[in-house]
C-alpha cells in the first residue's frame, strides 16, 4: 500500500519520462531522460519528508525501488543499490 507522497517514474508513449505522485492524476514533472526524472523525484521526496520512489523501465516493469530519507524503510536492504 503506497502513501500519498510516494512517487513513480515511468515512460510515456512519446518517449519522455514522468515523475508522478502515486495519488495524482497528472505528472508533477516531465523530463527528456529517466535520470533527470529520478533526480527531481528524489529532491521532491526529500522536501516532502521522505517516501518510496519506484522506477519503471522502458518495458513498464519495475526496475528499482528506493526509500528516500527521512522516510523509514521497515525492511532496509543489507546492500545499497544506489
Amino acid at each position: 500500500m503506497s502513501k500519498d507522497r510516494d512517487r513513480t517514474i515511468s515512460r510515456r508513449s512519446d518517449g519522455s519520462w514522468v515523475n508522478k505522485r502515486n495519488d495524482a492524476d497528472k505528472a508533477s514533472s516531465v523530463h527528456k531522460t529517466q535520470k533527470e526524472a529520478e533526480q527531481t523525484a528524489k529532491r521532491m521526496l526529500r522536501n516532502q519528508g521522505g517516501g518510496e520512489l519506484t522506477t519503471k523501465g522502458v518495458d513498464g516493469k519495475i526496475r528499482s525501488k528506493d526509500t528516500i530519507a527521512p522516510g523509514k524503510d521497515p525492511n532496509p536492504p543489507k546492500d545499497k543499490e544506489h
